[in-house]
């Protein structure tokens, strides 16, 4: 705890922060402030000087006191570990690049809007563009509870930052603060941005929104319990499970997420979109709710780790290659109440893995080649015979694949299809 930055309150040399360590300059600051040191509280100062804290990469909270006025040019440059920090209504002039590389961070800010004497980049942190800033927040308006940081806008509270170490997080799909009830409705980008020590998180259902890469850098993470898949709810765009990771596209999920990561729980959607687990390679285990109506093209394509997926009665229609190329699928169970109407053309594509599926009567339409070079599959159907709305290639390869029909085949003890004798 220090009344000012460097070597005296007043003073215009030795402004940095590493002078009482026995740094020279700004630039030896990560060489002589210690790495255990976490925690800076200021107590008594105007300003705060350009580099001050420039490359202190090892602390995570610094505390700016309500009397400071100005924050300099780089002032808390390359403070990577930063994870947030409060700007008071005081804070009247920001120079440019203020918070350059602070990649952890996020901004609270006092003040309701920008201030005019702040730079147009003075949050600025290079690779992420900006530093995600949230306006308006008081003592009255912002909570951490277990590690997770909250600020409450527009009557609705938004998880802002994960500053925890724990293995396991769930996230309450409310919190109190001051005597009310508040429903935790969004994430925030960047929300979980390296918590390299998380396994498992859980999102209730009350989440509506998560942010572009809320969870980039989780490279421990094993499951994950989402609501949605993608950015919103209800939303049209940016419907790829690897936004949350970071990916712009559903082409880079792979590059984005972890590759520790197995299992997915989805709680609470209505479909599955296009696209929406494309190239999920390390993904085995994905729970679709009884709520899904529909499974979208090319949703689950080239997931080749993928063992078993569950389609549950309330899904109607199975997209394109919904499930192309995922060569580790071996159980494809579909409800005997299911209400399935059509599966697509090529929707279990190269499906090598897969030994059997049941094909419920509720199907009318089977699209082109849809369980073509399924080299393992057998196919029992519960008609009697092709429908009219199957496609004349829908199970052909090479070579047809074995089909059983109505009368030919029963279920054995332990409820798996089997071929009468």
């Amino acid at each position: 705890t220090i009344p000012f930055v460097g070597a005296t309150a007043t003073g215009n040399e030795n402004k940095h922060f590493g002078y009482i360590f026995g740094a020279s300059s700004y630039k030896e600051n990560s060489k002589y402030v210690p790495t255990t040191l976490k925690e800076v509280i200021i107590t008594s100062v105007t300003s705060i000087g350009d580099l001050a804290f420039y490359e202190c990469s090892s602390l995570k909270s610094i505390n700016i006191p309500a009397s400071v006025t100005s924050i300099g040019e780089r002032a808390f440059s390359e403070c990577s570990s930063l994870k947030s920090i409060n700007i008071p209504t005081s804070v009247i002039n920001i120079d440019e690049y203020a918070f350059l590389g602070c990649s952890s961070l996020v901004i609270y800010c006092e003040a309701s809007s920008k201030r005019s004497g702040w730079n147009s980049n003075w949050n600025y942190v290079d690779w992420n563009s900006n530093s995600p800033v949230y306006l308006g927040i008081n003592e009255n308006t912002y909570k951490e509870e277990n590690g997770l940081q909250y600020v409450i806008q527009d009557g609705n509270a938004i998880l802002t930052r994960y500053v925890g170490n724990e293995t396991t997080t769930e996230i309450t799909s409310t919190i109190q603060m001051n005597g009310k009830t508040y429903n935790v409705t969004s994430i925030g980008e960047w929300a979980f941005r390296d918590c390299s020590s998380l396994e498992k998180i859980i999102i209730p259902n009350s989440v509506e929104s998560i942010g572009y890469g809320a969870f980039s850098g989780c490279s421990s993470l094993e499951s994950i319990t989402i609501p949605f898949v993608g950015a919103t709810a209800t939303g049209n765009e940016n419907k790829h499970f690897g936004y949350i990771f970071g990916a712009s596209s559903s082409n880079d999920n792979s590059y984005y997420v972890p590759t520790t990561l197995k299992e997915v729980i989805i709680t609470s959607v209505t479909s599955i979109g296009e696209r929406a687990f494309y190239s999920c390679y390390s993904l085995e285990s994905i729970t679709i709710p009884n709520s899904v109506t529909s499974i979208g093209e090319r949703a689950f394509y080239d997931c080749d780790s993928l063992e078993s997926i569950v389609i549950p009665n309330s899904v109607t229609s199975i997209g394109d290659s919904a499930f192309h190329g995922c060569s580790s699928l071996s159980v494809v169970t579909i409800d005997k109440e299911s209400n399935l109407q059509s599966i697509e053309e090529t929707a279990f594509f190269e499906c090598s893995s897969l030994e059997s599926i049941v094909i419920p009567t509720s199907v009318t339409s089977i699209g082109y080649r849809a369980f073509a070079y399924c080299s393992s599959l057998t196919i029992y159907c519960e008609a009697s015979s092709r429908q009219s709305g199957w496609d004349n290639d829908w199970n052909r390869d090479w070579n047809e694949r074995p089909v059983y029909w109505k009368g030919q085949w029963h279920y054995d003890e332990y409820g798996n299809p089997v071929p009468n004798e």
